[in-house]
């Protein structure tokens, strides 16, 4: 059963980039609309309180339109993957234009941003909850609750360029000079070191996420850990990761 729906969406694909018929784009549509709901299910629990989930099931749609227009076939790309990248762009730009995170989040992001960025510098190494809560003058549960308070700001400033970093997504365009194909490479080559060199606990998270792309609750249930505290040490590791590549040049 799954061969022949397999073909017949081959055989819409080939019909539909010869012809351009609005009619079989539809059907596209139709078939992959799932990819919509999926990536909207994971970012809607960060936005919800902020943005409602059928505009962002709206932005979505749009992202896969633009997937399906741009897609060359013939490039033996898996169009699931290809797409749920264009799917998330579209959301993640549309939440950026609406500039909804509070001037005082921003601030508060930049503070620990630069504090951790401060202690490592001084002990050449990865900093401990503690040290860096020390560091700050304020309690570890302070800092925890500043994790916390950040992570949807951390995620909307690095999830694109991560998820493209980690699967190279952005190599699918046929604009990219060799140069830029060398230098895509070598952030791949960093970005999985600075994930081998992570705290086991921040590691999971990580790979969960944008391996295995698990919702946040999903990975506190695997790793025994409540949704919050995930949420933390996601954001501990993206703002490691933000200064990492400001140290050597990437950003």
């Amino acid at each position: 059963m799954k061969q022949k729906d397999d073909d017949g969406i081959r055989q819409l694909w080939v019909k539909y980039k010869k012809s351009g018929d609005i009619q079989l784009r539809n059907q596209i549509i139709e078939h992959y609309s799932q990819l919509v709901n999926r990536v909207v299910n994971r970012i809607a629990p960060r936005y919800s309180d902020y943005i409602d989930v059928d505009d962002l099931l709206g932005y979505g749609i749009f992202g896969l339109i633009d997937a399906i227009e741009k897609f060359d076939v013939d490039k033996g790309i898996k169009f699931e993957t290809y797409a749920s990248f264009r799917i998330r762009g579209a959301i993640i730009d549309q939440i950026r234009e609406q500039d909804w995170i509070p001037r005082s989040l921003r601030n508060k992001a930049k503070e620990v941003e630069k504090f951790m960025e401060e202690l490592e510098m001084k002990l050449g190494r990865q900093v401990q909850d503690k040290e860096l809560a020390d560091h700050m003058g304020i309690p570890v549960g302070e800092l925890h609750k500043l994790l916390g308070q950040v992570h949807s700001f951390s995620i909307i400033s690095l999830d694109e360029q991560i998820l493209e970093m980690i699967d190279g997504t952005t190599s699918i365009s046929d604009s990219n000079s060799p140069e830029e194909q060398a230098m895509i490479e070598e952030i791949k080559r960093i970005l999985s070191e600075f994930i081998d060199s992570l705290p086991e606990n921040e590691r999971m998270v990580i790979s969960l996420y944008y391996f295995e792309e698990l919702t946040l609750k999903e990975i506190g249930m695997i790793i025994g850990v409540s949704e919050s505290r995930v949420s933390q040490l996601h954001s501990k590791a993206l703002i490691k990761l933000k200064n990492m590549l400001k140290r050597v040049n990437v950003f």
